[in-house]
């Protein structure tokens, strides 16, 4: 039996043999499409899982640490700025107060010296005059003449040494005006800023709530506050402060019901009768530097590198503070924190 080799495929079954190969590198282009998508959207979304997964405490602290020290130097600033522009109007005040005086002074002579003016056109001092020419005595009249001589120049000095002494004024007033002015238009900016402070701060506090209820999540009053009772005027200054744990923190407030940071030390020192500036940064130089093992109660301690933060240390390792919106006034560890420097009043 002849053997004959193998036919070669007819047209008719080529593409048959063909089509059952191609489907493999079309269903696995789809599959690696698929599979890109997908990771696509875990990475945009999170994953189904992560998009609604909560925050636990710990992380919805330390967004509103960060978010909350972005937004304490502005708040700071602000105190800075407010004070400043009181304490530019009082001057101003002081100095308007001098010259008002003054410029009575001049109304007043220039009221003569246009009543002389007035009487000379109406002829009155012409009829002086004729009746002094009438007299029979030359030396009289003019003697009469070098009074009325005498009278007109000491009108002039008067009122030139009063002009002189109103520029003066005037002139030390001018950069006030002016820096009162810039003052007031750093204050308008503020505001803006100031409303959107406060968007800022009940948005924090609604984390806050989330993550705690109406809680604070710690102890106000973890130890004995003070720890130990200093006596004299930082004796008052702590007890006054301790006594404030619990009350809110508001913003630019400096009490009796409520606090800033800067606030409440200050309100704490006043108590003592010491005066400082309601700014963190501002309290630092207003205050004798001590060293941490110098520490003792009502000593201020400051926090960041650009001080915007300030807490009054009450004995133990322990600080007061007004913390942040949406904290009330309460303990701390001095550590608890980046210690900048430590400061004394009074």
């Amino acid at each position: 039996m002849a053997h004959h080799a193998p036919r070669p495929p007819s047209a008719r079954s080529a593409p048959a043999a063909r089509t059952t190969a191609a489907p493999r590198p079309c269903w696995s282009r789809f599959t690696t499409v698929i599979t890109v998508l997908a990771g696509a959207a875990v990475l945009v979304t999170g994953g189904a899982g992560a998009a609604h997964a909560e925050p636990s405490v710990a992380e919805i602290e330390r967004q509103i640490d960060r978010e909350w020290n972005a937004l304490e130097p502005v708040i700071e600033q602000h105190n800075a700025t407010r004070q400043a522009l009181a304490t530019k109007r009082r001057q101003a005040a002081a100095l308007t107060a001098r010259i008002e005086p003054l410029r009575r002074q001049i109304d007043q002579a220039m009221s003569k010296v246009g009543g002389l003016a007035i009487r000379a056109y109406k002829g009155e001092n012409a009829s002086a005059l004729n009746a002094m020419l009438a007299n029979p005595s030359p030396a009289t009249v003019v003697h009469q003449l070098e009074l009325l001589d005498q009278f007109a120049r000491r009108q002039q000095d008067d009122i030139r040494h009063v002009v002189e002494v109103r520029d003066q004024l005037s002139a030390r007033k001018a950069p006030l005006d002016r820096l009162i002015a810039q003052l007031g238009q750093a204050e308008r900016q503020l505001d803006a800023k100031r409303r959107q402070i406060d968007v800022d701060i009940a948005r924090l506090q609604k984390m806050r709530l989330k993550a705690y209820g109406d809680g604070g999540g710690t102890s106000l009053r973890p130890a004995p506050c003070p720890a130990v009772y200093p006596g004299g005027a930082a004796g008052r200054a702590v007890g006054f402060a301790c006594a404030q744990i619990g009350k809110p923190y508001v913003w630019g407030a400096e009490g009796p019901n409520a606090y800033d940071c800067s606030g409440l030390t200050l309100a704490a020192w006043a108590r003592a009768g010491v005066t400082l500036p309601h700014n963190a940064a501002q309290q630092r130089r207003a205050t004798a530097p001590v060293s941490r093992n110098d520490l003792r109660p009502g000593d201020l301690v400051f926090y960041y590198a650009d001080l915007h933060h300030v807490g009054m240390y009450v004995g133990n390792g322990w600080l007061v503070h007004a913390s942040r919106a949406g904290a009330p006034v309460k303990m701390k560890r001095v550590d608890d924190g980046p210690v900048h420097s430590y400061g004394r009043p009074g």
